[in-house]
């Protein structure tokens, strides 16, 4: 009789070995991403801050828009704001921090400035973290949205400006855009558009003194110890592999 093991059983064995591999290297992932990213100073947490998630699908990831709560499972929804919210309300207890996510599917920055005030200034944050950008380049490839890198860039500036007018000592994290080539979504023919939208972010982050993540350079580095698909969904989306990571290189944006 033959010993072969079943095939599901190969996959299985075969994703639990890559899957303990990529677990093995986080640490050196995240380390390696930052090592090659600008240095930047780090967010303080102070006592009963507002920490609010901004941004597109990435950040709303399953969150239930009915609710509002700080700290609650259903508002932070069940991607890397939730894992990053279960750090920060861990390691950080007595600061008794305020945690929101009001991040929306499918928006660029001209749909978060629509929702600004009621989404963002009305919360009263004393520490913002945006990531938003994906959706300002990938719309245009559908023809369904006219927005150029330049329209992301002002667009982006004139929400900083106004953010800053209304909280002008608020923290801010702004993450960067990112996308894993030849995951379904992403192709060829992102490159090199998709890497002015990267630098931007980065140029606006540096122009509003906001802490920057380097969300591209920390997959570039995990795809060395798993495959792209292990990390992302579709190119665009993380998976839960990769919203962990998401997770950990935000954790290193903040001090307490």
């Amino acid at each position: 009789m033959s010993k072969l093991i079943p095939s599901n059983r190969r996959t299985f064995v075969r994703d639990a070995a890559v899957g303990t591999i990529a677990a093995l290297a986080v640490p050196g992932i995240i380390s390696s991403a930052f090592a090659s990213a600008p240095k930047t100073k780090k967010v303080t947490l102070a006592d009963n801050d507002v920490v609010l998630f901004q941004g597109d699908s990435i950040t709303e990831w399953g969150r239930d828009k009915t609710k509002s709560t700080a700290n609650d499972f259903g508002a932070l929804g069940s991607g890397y704001v939730l894992l990053t919210a279960t750090v920060l309300l861990r390691d950080y207890a007595a600061k008794n921090l305020q945690i929101h996510n009001t991040g929306i599917s499918g928006n660029k920055v001209y749909q978060l400035a629509d929702r600004w005030d009621t989404d963002t200034l009305a919360l009263k944050p004393n520490v913002l973290s945006i990531m938003v950008g994906v959706n300002d380049y990938w719309h245009t490839l559908s023809g369904n949205y006219k927005g150029t890198i330049e329209t992301y860039r002002t667009d982006y500036k004139k929400l900083l400006d106004r953010t800053k007018q209304a909280l002008p000592d608020v923290k801010l994290i702004i993450g960067e855009p990112f996308a894993l080539k030849d995951v379904k979504a992403v192709d060829a023919s992102w490159y090199p558009a998709f890497d002015t939208y990267r630098q931007a972010a980065q140029d606006v982050a540096d122009e509003f003194g906001a802490v920057f993540v380097p969300y591209q350079k920390v997959m570039d580095e995990a795809v060395k110890v798993a495959p792209a698909k292990y990390w992302s969904l579709d190119g665009v989306h993380p998976s839960p592999a990769g919203a962990s990571l998401m997770a950990e290189a935000w954790l290193k944006a903040v001090k307490g």
